[in-house]
């Protein structure tokens, strides 16, 4: 049965200049320059302000009345839109580099001859019947880009069965495979997996050369021992010498793994360099004493923009008129564009106060660190001191450091990396865990790779420099920094 009943429910909803914001916080420099210029296109009613002046553009604000955004009335006071006594509402920052640097956008298009458009010149050059033609090209459209073929041969012998009307065999499929498609160039294109990519490179290097030869009776009967590393089960099973050994490794070294890597895909490829959010000064300190580090916007997230004075004339002419419908309406779409161009430097204005408090409060934190450049001068930082500082949401410090990235008179850095967990020393003092990582590295980069360190062998390294450690937690470091274990490091 139907009834209707009152009910009241008490909630929270993001305004959409807050839902704005945020988008505009998490955009890099690159993004956020995009994001700028589609809005100026999109909104004639905002412009760029070609001259500085000292303008607060905070206290013009407070002479702004907000309408709102849900409902706009058509009876509204076009004075709120005229400042007779006031300069155009702009931003203007003085947060720019000393050289005001220029970060220009640098980017690669790339585009040439693919991997399948190259095998099939070639397969139409063989000598080969009409049908097996085309289950060779199907078989090469089947390929990845890096040239293997990962399908199961019946799920292609079903497709050509459904799709192309061509009804053959698993055995067929294979067989024009191995003589037609793994016989074209490059090398090794058509495997089904690694050990097959380097066994068609290897053998079709027509030569009595022993170390040749050893290198593809490893791969073909070998190939787990070689993976893990197990070189004292290959040499007894040969019958070889450790030189021997080098030679044949030696040779397969030089094996391609990926052989469609040398061509370009069919898409366009961009190569986009990095552009810096932020600019850290190290300027040296003129009465002694440690040098001032000063955190600085990259001037593409400062712009200055104004409201358009042509827009705010056009609205006074068309207010006056409270007869013609026509003015009147043209007066609502003005008046709209005025908002949201007001909205959008209110959005400007907080993201760049959001961004400049954010990365002077890393700066505080991390002042040591962008002096030195050495990251064992990093402090323990998570996302929870940076908001503390600033008073901040979380949630906000996290889309600020979103891939964003500082120029630092030590190079280029990523945000992210400047954050990390702590660990007590022996000492009772609070480090961070990539301070750990650092000293773990430079362990392992001196090792000797004959006989590498075991996980328990580090735990005692790490021990000696007052870092105490369980090997678990070593072995999840090593994995974090991308090392394999002792056997798989362990060199000839």
């Amino acid at each position: 049965m139907l009834k209707q009943h009152l009910q009241m429910k008490l909630g929270q909803k993001l305004a959409p200049q807050q839902i704005q914001l945020m988008k505009l916080i998490q955009l890099h420099t690159l993004e956020f320059e995009e994001e700028l210029e589609r809005e100026l296109e999109e909104n004639p009613a905002l412009e760029r302000a070609e001259d500085k002046k000292e303008d607060d553009y905070e206290d013009l604000g407070n002479d702004y009345e907000d309408e709102g955004s849900e409902s706009i009335d058509t009876d509204f006071d076009v004075n709120e839109y005229i400042f007779d006594d006031e300069p155009s509402y702009k931003t203007a920052s003085s947060n720019y580099s000393a050289d005001d640097e220029e970060f220009d956008n640098q980017s690669l298009l790339t585009e040439g001859q693919s991997l399948y458009d190259y095998l099939l010149e070639q397969i139409n050059l063989i000598n080969i019947d009409e049908e097996d033609l085309k289950i060779a090209e199907y078989i090469i459209g089947n390929l990845d880009t890096d040239g293997y073929l990962r399908r199961e041969t019946k799920s292609i012998v079903d497709d050509l069965a459904f799709s192309q009307g061509i009804y053959t065999t698993k055995e067929k499929v294979e067989d024009i495979l191995e003589n037609y498609v793994q016989k074209l160039d490059p090398s090794g294109v058509g495997a089904r997996n690694l050990q097959e990519c380097l066994l068609l490179q290897i053998e079709k290097k027509v030569t009595a050369d022993k170390a040749v030869s050893l290198a593809a009776n490893i791969l073909r009967h070998q190939f787990d021992a070689l993976t893990n590393k197990h070189y004292n089960k290959i040499m007894q099973k040969y019958d070889v010498d450790e030189d021997d050994l080098k030679d044949a490794l030696d040779e397969i070294s030089h094996l391609s793994p990926k052989v469609g890597g040398n061509f370009d895909t069919q898409t366009i490829t961009i190569n986009q360099e990095i552009i810096p959010d932020f600019v850290i000064q190290v300027n040296e300190n003129k009465k002694g004493g440690q040098p001032d580090v000063i955190p600085l916007l990259n001037s593409k997230n400062a712009p200055t923009l104004r409201v358009s004075e042509e827009y705010k004339d056009i609205l006074t002419t068309y207010s006056h008129d409270k007869t013609s419908a026509e003015h009147k309406q043209a007066a609502l779409f003005i008046k709209q564009k005025l908002d949201a161009a007001k909205w959008y430097i209110d959005a400007i204005n907080q993201r760049q106060n959001t961004l400049l408090q954010t990365i002077t409060a890393i700066v505080k934190l991390q002042k040591e660190y962008f002096i030195t450049g050495d990251d064992k001068s990093l402090k323990p930082m998570i996302l929870k001191d940076v908001a503390d500082i600033t008073g901040f949401d979380i949630s906000t410090i996290s889309r600020v450091v979103k891939s964003k990235y500082a120029d630092t008179p030590n190079g280029i850095v990523y945000l992210k990396d400047l954050f990390s967990d702590s660990l007590t020393n022996d000492d009772g003092e609070e480090v961070s865990t990539k301070e750990i990582k650092q000293h773990l590295q430079e362990a392992i980069d001196k090792e000797n790779k004959r006989k590498p360190y075991t996980d328990d062998a580090l735990v005692g390294i790490l021990k000696e420099k007052g870092y105490n450690i369980a090997r678990r937690t070593i072995a999840k470091y090593r994995e974090q920094l991308n090392i394999p274990v002792a056997r798989l490091r362990k060199e000839l």
